[in-house]
């Protein structure tokens, strides 16, 4: 193909949850909204054509046990490509995954770095497990390392007690939550239980991962305060089997964890209902697989939240947050084309006609 080969993607083209047009081009792997007068070497794609899906958690690189191999690492973004995922906010890995960034045929990534959590409080060979007069040192690390984000373990099992408790004083949180914001990244924190949550919200973080222990009592404070949830349902499915494998060792967790399970679409409706800023995410890595962005669309809609708004949590309304383009001029063509109108019955999420990164169709 020529230098001035384009793309025609035609159809309907959703730029925004309205602002739906005919067709975009691709020029030099970039949208152009209107026809290039010296396009040649036309190709048509045709469908309905939506921005990249985005998770905003997901672990590119790490498995079951930490960190894994780059060539492990390539399988977990391409099959997030596959399934439409095209922006990823990498929510902690122990792994170096800059060399995706030299690739023009997989997602983009915004960093957290590793995950920073208290020592011996969460799975081994994931963390910097550290103290709390150490989390502001380490928080200025990750914040350096990363794209704009850190992630901070904010509760796990405490053995002693045999529950989920907090992680850090509300002191330390405070200055490194602090420090984060004075290098100009945002923090989130993992966060299960629900005794975990206001001192972390007071003092300053801008997003809760999982927010299982979200009550009534607290969704005003989130709201006041703007902060973000992104509830990795299809990660919570999974809260029954952890539970029955803790049942000897600690009864009283898993009858907490099982409570939480059981108001999991409770607790998202009632965010979503008060305004809270919800995102897709999928947890995926560790023990979850790659590529379940359509099923987490499809688990909000259950918890209630309309089609087309948990379809904006994947596509325009996440991009916006993370600061990243959709299909504006100009903008990197990622996108992603399906058959019919997702706003409509989001499962034709999992079902992508074609993929397109940076312009390029993929296979």
């Amino acid at each position: 193909m020529s230098d001035r080969a384009v793309l025609h993607v035609k159809g309907r083209v959703l730029i925004g949850p309205e602002d739906v047009r005919d067709e975009v081009w691709v020029v030099g792997g970039r949208i152009c909204h209107d026809r290039p007068a010296d396009a040649r070497d036309v190709r048509t794609v045709q469908g309905w054509a939506l921005p990249g899906l985005v998770d905003a958690h997901c672990h590119v690189g790490l498995g079951a046990h930490g960190p894994v191999d780059a060539d492990v690492a390539e399988k977990q973004a391409l099959a997030d490509r596959e399934a439409g995922t095209l922006l990823i906010r990498d929510a902690g890995s122990p792994s170096d995954t800059r060399w995706v960034d030299d690739r023009d045929d997989l997602p983009k990534i915004i960093r957290a770095g590793r995950h920073i959590a208290r020592t011996r409080r969460y799975i081994r060979g994931y963390a910097h497990e550290i103290e709390p007069d150490d989390l502001v040192a380490y928080v200025a690390q990750e914040a350096r390392r990363g794209d704009g984000w850190v992630k901070l373990v904010g509760d796990w099992i405490d053995r002693e007690i045999g529950d989920l408790a907090p992680s850090w004083p509300r002191e330390a949180a405070e200055a490194a939550i602090a420090e984060a914001h004075r290098l100009g990244a945002r923090v989130t924190a993992h966060c299960f239980a629900e005794n975990s949550l206001r001192d972390l919200v007071e003092a300053g973080i801008d997003c809760i991962e999982h927010a299982t222990g979200l009550t009534e009592d607290l969704i005003p404070l989130f709201a006041e305060r703007g902060v973000a949830i992104v509830p990795t349902l299809v990660n919570i499915a999974t809260f029954p089997r952890l539970a029955a494998g803790g049942e000897d060792r600690f009864p009283r967790w898993s009858a907490h964890m099982r409570r939480l399970h059981e108001r999991r679409y409770d607790t998202v409706r009632s965010a979503y209902d008060a305004g809270l800023p919800v995102f897709v995410g999928t947890d995926a890595g560790g023990t979850l697989p790659h590529g379940l962005v359509a099923a987490e669309v499809a688990e909000l809609v259950t918890a209630g939240i309309p089609p087309r708004d948990a379809l904006a949590a994947a596509t325009w309304a996440a991009r916006a947050w993370l600061g990243r383009p959709g299909l504006d001029e100009g903008a990197p063509a990622d996108l992603v084309v399906y058959d019919t109108d997702p706003r409509a019955d989001v499962r034709v999420l999992a079902a992508p006609r074609r993929v397109v990164v940076n312009g390029q169709v993929m296979a």
